[in-house]
């Protein structure tokens, strides 16, 4: 599956359009992280877990939208974002949308880097 955040992938004609898809998940802090974060917050630097929930919250969405674009059988996704929204005091939502289409894989355009 390709994957990209343009509009058409660079050197492949898009053949047909199988409409949007997308994947979410939604995610709680962890008191072991909240409590570390605290701290964190006396000395600076990174909230490594909170690096590695969003990580692992990309992760899963990405997984979910290309889960669904397989279902619809396209072979690449363009145009694609990732969005966070609050839903509650300690929780999040991490979504992933784009365009599932299929390009013409066996047949570059000319010219096109491959």
């Amino acid at each position: 599956m390709i994957v990209v955040n343009t509009e058409t992938v660079p050197g492949y004609p898009i053949l047909e359009i199988k409409g949007l898809v997308q994947g979410n998940t939604v995610r709680a802090k962890h008191v072991g992280r909240d409590i570390a974060a605290s701290l964190k917050n006396l000395v600076g630097g990174e909230l490594t877990g909170y690096t590695e929930l969003l990580v692992e919250s990309r992760r899963e969405a990405l997984v979910r939208m290309l889960a669904q674009a397989q279902q619809l059988g396209a072979n690449a996704v363009v145009n694609v974002r990732f969005a966070t929204s609050s839903i509650t005091s300690g929780a999040a939502e991490l979504y992933c949308y784009g365009t599932a289409v299929v390009v013409a894989i066996d047949s570059p355009q000319e010219g096109a880097a491959t």
